[in-house]
């Protein structure tokens, strides 16, 4: 094996063992951060079964009817980002209001797509980072395993097996809040887009 070999190759070591502190530390954020979007879902959950029995088309129905009482049918919305589309829509100028029935629908989707980017990073980041944090503790393991010190060893690899868990509980947990969410959003655009078709459908047809 050359020298260049052996010199890239305890390069790349030493870059790889620089960044245990940096990953360990990646993996305990990742993991409050999961916390919070669970704690944020279970929030919107609450809503969302406490609402179940009203019918969001008729909400957006009644709100574009009566605007001065929008507020209190966008209470009964599934979610905060359903509820500020129904007061929106009803808020909007009766000429105006096809219009801004159809931007109040892509915001939407653009506020439930932004919602979903924080879950869907950490199915992905959550893997990615265990999996950082099993592989770099090894490096400096097998090292002390070559010169007999099976204490060190022992160390490195509880650290390695806690940043694995923490990485596929985030991933594991990440991705189900982000299934969930999907079909929760869905069923809202549905609803809002039942409440919402007679408008549309003259914005469509208006030349």
């Amino acid at each position: 094996m050359s020298t260049a070999s052996i010199d890239l190759g305890d390069g790349l070591s030493h870059i790889a063992t620089a960044l245990r502190v940096p990953v360990l530390i990646a993996a305990v954020v990742i993991l409050i951060l999961c916390a919070l979007e669970l704690g944020r879902f279970g929030v919107e959950w609450w809503r969302h079964w406490r609402n179940r029995h009203f019918d969001l088309g008729e909400l957006v129905a009644r709100a574009i009817a009566d605007p001065a009482h929008a507020a209190y049918y966008a209470g009964y919305a599934r979610n905060g980002i359903t509820s500020q589309a129904v007061l929106t829509i009803a808020a909007a100028p009766a000429a105006d209001r096809a219009t801004a029935t159809e931007r109040a629908l892509v915001d939407y989707e653009l506020a439930v797509q932004r919602r979903l980017d924080r879950t869907r990073l950490l199915v992905r980041a959550g893997p990615a980072i265990g999996l950082m944090g099993t592989l770099i503790p090894l490096i400096p393991g097998l090292a002390a395993l070559a010169g007999g010190d099976v204490g060190t060893l022992a160390n490195d690899l509880r650290d390695a097996f806690g940043a694995t868990v923490v990485g596929l509980l985030v991933g594991t947990v990440a991705f189900a809040l982000t299934l969930t969410r999907t079909r929760m959003y869905t069923e809202d655009l549905a609803g809002l887009e039942q409440g919402t078709v007679p408008l549309v459908k003259t914005a469509s047809a208006a030349p």
